[in-house]
């Protein structure tokens, strides 16, 4: 059946609307969830749940002074900001134009028009003009070219984090990092999403779940000449 947007402009969240053929829906905004995996892609993004988990182990938290390298179509650029908040600062490095242009758009048709996000096209594998930040993320295919980089760009107590896809791409991360000795508590871990089915008396797991998406790497940086303790 259909749907016509006259049926739903105007409805409050939580209001019933029928199709043509007569099925029930429910009006509801989305979610940033559900938006990250409809929104326009120029790219693959990094899924809400490893967006989640990313936001908990580099302790995002608000006024924090952020940067991303890769900002791809925007998804964790969207979960950066919010949870930076309005006094806080994303700080995005990019060199696809066009890959820019469509997370800008998908940035503003979801939170409106941003103050705080500022886009760069640049190859962060050249450097981080930035100094004194609080994070650095990463979606980047050679993560440990950034490594020297966010050294120098983050505070001491700084969080680095990449997302990559293989396991070789995190073990050659991983070695540059501990060749810095520039970092401690360095670790890497992989989210498993495994959704359930519970109807009636039946209680199962879902015949599918989400498996392997990613690698998500991170240490803090350590101060200049003290012996790194991991």
């Amino acid at each position: 059946g259909k749907i016509q947007h006259k049926d739903i402009i105007g409805k409050e969240e939580g209001e019933e609307i029928t199709s043509s053929t007569g099925e029930r829906f429910f009006v509801f905004r989305a979610t940033l969830s559900q938006f990250s995996l409809k929104m326009p892609r120029k790219g693959q993004i990094i899924y809400p749940k490893d967006v989640g988990i990313i936001l908990i182990w580099a302790d995002i938290f608000p006024g924090a002074k952020i940067v991303e390298g890769g900002i791809g179509s925007g998804a964790l650029t969207l979960a950066l900001l919010r949870a930076v908040g309005s006094q806080g600062e994303v700080v995005s490095y990019e060199i696809r134009k066009d890959f820019a242009q469509q997370a800008k758009i998908n940035i503003n048709n979801f939170m409106g028009e941003v103050k705080n996000l500022k886009i760069k096209l640049k190859n962060i594998y050249q450097g981080i003009d930035e100094k004194n930040v609080d994070r650095v993320i990463l979606d980047v295919p050679e993560p440990w070219e950034v490594v020297d980089h966010a050294v120098s760009s983050l505070k001491n107590g700084g969080i680095f984090l990449s997302y990559v896809p293989t396991a070789l791409q995190v073990k050659r991360l991983v070695d540059v990092m501990r060749e810095s000795k520039a970092f401690a508590h360095i670790q890497t871990i992989e989210v498993l999403l495994r959704p359930w089915n519970v109807e009636g008396m039946s209680l199962r797991p879902a015949h599918r779940m989400v498996a392997h998406t990613g690698f998500i790497t991170l240490g803090r940086k350590i101060k200049a000449n003290v012996t790194r303790n991991i």
